[in-house]
C-alpha cells in the first residue's frame, strides 16, 4: 500500500482515494479532494492559498530545510528481507520521529517568541487611543461621594493585581482622598 501526497497540497492521498488526473505527456498528478483538483485546473498558485504546505513553507511558518525531512522522500530500489535490517530500520524510523519533533518544538518555540509583547504592546497602544471611552470612575463612587457631599474629582480608576485564592479575591481601591481601600470578594 503505498501513501502518495497531493500535487497541489501536500497531504497524504490514501489508496482509492482522491483523484489522479494524467496529463498528455504521460505525467500523473493525484489530488486528495476535488478542491485541489479544481484549483489545479483553474490554474491557482498554491503558494499563495494559505491552506496548502506550500504557503506554509514559503511564508515561513514550517520547517523548509531539515534533513529529517528527506527521509520520507520514496525509494524505490528493491531490498532483500533482513530480520536484523528490518529491526534497525524500524529503530531508526522512531528515532527520527523523535528528532523531528524536538526540532519542530524548537522551531515553534522560536516563530512564537515574541508573540506575548507584541499583543501586550498593541493592547496597551488600543488602551490609550481610546482612553475617552473608559470610565473615569464607578458610578457607585460617585454617588457615594455625593451622598457625603463631598467634592466629586474625576480620577481614573487604578487597580493593583488581583490575587486569587481559590473563590477569595482581594482588590484594592484608590479613593479619591488619596487613601486606598482594601475589598474582599467572595465568589
Amino acid at each position: 500500500m503505498r501513501i502518495e501526497t497531493c500535487y497541489f497540497c501536500s497531504q497524504p492521498c490514501y489508496p482509492s482515494k482522491g483523484i489522479t488526473f494524467i496529463r498528455n505527456d504521460a505525467r500523473a498528478f493525484r489530488f486528495c479532494r476535488s478542491k485541489c483538483h479544481k484549483s489545479f485546473k483553474m490554474k491557482r498558485n498554491p503558494r499563495k492559498l494559505k491552506w496548502t504546505k506550500a504557503f506554509r513553507k514559503s511564508a515561513g511558518k514550517e520547517m523548509v530545510v531539515d534533513s529529517t525531512l528527506t527521509f520520507a522522500a520514496r525509494r524505490n530500489i528493491p531490498v532483500r528481507y533482513n530480520r536484523e535490517l528490518v529491526e534497525k530500520t524500524l529503530k531508526a524510523m522512531e528515532r527520527v520521529s523523535e528528532i523531528r519533533q524536538k526540532r519542530e518544538r524548537v522551531f515553534y518555540k522560536k516563530r512564537m517568541a515574541g508573540n506575548k509583547e507584541r499583543e501586550r504592546e498593541a493592547n496597551r497602544k488600543l488602551v490609550a487611543e481610546n482612553e475617552h471611552l473608559l470610565p473615569k470612575m464607578r458610578a457607585s463612587e460617585r454617588k457615594a461621594l455625593e451622598e457625603a457631599d463631598e467634592e466629586v474629582e474625576e480620577v481614573p480608576l487604578q487597580r493593583e493585581k488581583t490575587k486569587v485564592f481559590g473563590k477569595m479575591q482581594q482588590r484594592r481601591k484608590l479613593l479619591v482622598d488619596g487613601s486606598v481601600e482594601d475589598e474582599m470578594d467572595m465568589d
